[in-house]
């Protein structure tokens, strides 16, 4: 059996939450389903015939009964969610069974395999409310943008949320590196490079590296490798049905991989020091941030600017950019010396950028569905 993938029988799998039913005895067949189950991040159960505990039938979120397996199953109780499936694009009698064994669908592959890695995920992961995907970005080089997503992700973190940061600046230092986890075991961008369709949410956040009690997405010290707009949408998407939080670090040139990220946003943080240069610049970052982002706010960073001397206030930053002001980053004294210790930016739960953090996310709801 050329291809296929271990499934697991064991009493301790069964009435497992989330995972599909397989019925079938045709082995080309069951490598198939298999193979499509482990891209939507699932573990199914599997049956020649209904299973001897009727249960398991009535419990499993979705039934996949292969052509072969159709008289078999014909006599089990009625439910929604059973799909037939097979390979037989001109079969005259398919809908008949279909009709016999209460099939809501008839799959016919290859050509409905995207549909059925969706709906396999649809069952597998649950459907919640997506997380509150929150962008970040400087106005200029050096805003500060970096430092609040890191803070603003290890706050969500330290106060019980899922949370994911994404580093999506492949020329930036690396998010891992700002966490003291450059070195940390598990995968970084390049990896999805290939992603098409849909990724599994719980199997994406178990591949990504582990720290401070959330997971980074960020990128390696190899040779920059381009990923493709379509996987940076399938990775993020993966990520937002998990539910919680995402929090996004944006590099401040807008390509194609960066528009699908803003489209994915619930809101977005352009953070700008109090600088007539720096407001001069963020208004060319707004105006192409906001061709894509609807809800865009300004945070403005620490800096000279108190008003005095040539500053400017918060307030005269957001009038300008003509943006509703999301706050005002305060000074943290010590940061540089504490990130170069291994601890990143938040860590100090009563510090003034984790008491600023902790503040915003009082304001805004802990999943998404609004801002």
């Amino acid at each position: 059996m050329a291809g296929a993938i271990a499934y697991d029988r064991s009493p301790a799998a069964e009435g497992r939450q989330g995972a599909p039913l397989i019925v079938t005895e045709d082995v080309e067949l069951l490598d198939d389903l298999l193979r499509l189950c482990a891209a939507a991040g699932a573990r199914p159960e599997v049956h020649h015939g209904v299973p001897e505990r009727r249960s398991e039938w009535e419990a499993a979120p979705l039934v996949l009964v292969g052509d072969d397996a159709a008289v078999r199953v014909r006599g089990a109780g009625r439910r929604r969610g059973v799909v037939l499936v097979g390979r037989d694009q001109d079969d005259p009698d398919v809908w008949q069974r279909a009709v016999e064994i209460g099939a809501d669908h008839v799959l016919r592959l290859p050509d409905g395999e995207q549909w059925l890695v969706d709906r396999i995920a649809d069952v597998a992961e649950g459907v919640g409310r997506p997380a509150l995907t929150i962008g970040v970005i400087g106005g200029r080089g050096g805003a500060g943008a970096s430092t609040l997503a890191c803070a603003l992700a290890v706050t969500s973190a330290r106060e019980g949320r899922r949370t994911l940061l994404v580093d999506a600046d492949p020329l930036g230092g690396g998010l891992d590196v700002l966490l003291g986890g450059e070195t940390a075991d598990g995968l970084r961008w390049p990896a999805f490079a290939e992603s098409r369709g849909r990724v599994g949410g719980a199997a994406l956040e178990e591949s990504l590296p582990e720290l401070h009690a959330l997971r980074i997405l960020s990128w390696d010290r190899a040779d920059s490798v381009v990923v493709p707009p379509e996987a940076v949408r399938a990775v993020l998407a993966a990520a937002r049905r998990r539910g919680g939080s995402v929090i996004v670090d944006l590099p401040r040139r807008v390509d194609d991989g960066t528009a699908e990220v803003l489209a994915q946003l619930d809101l977005g943080l352009l953070v700008v020091p109090p600088e007539l240069r720096a407001v001069a610049a963020a208004k060319r970052v707004a105006s192409v941030v906001g061709m894509v982002l609807q809800d865009l706010r300004v945070v403005v960073g620490a800096g000279r600017g108190t008003g005095g001397s040539g500053g400017l206030t918060a307030e005269e930053v957001a009038r300008l950019l003509a943006l509703p002001l999301a706050g005002e980053l305060p000074v943290e004294p010590g940061l540089s010396a504490a990130q170069a210790g291994g601890e990143p930016p938040g860590a100090a739960a009563r510090g003034p950028l984790a008491r600023f953090c902790r503040a915003f996310w009082e304001r805004v709801p802990v999943e998404g569905g609004g801002v």
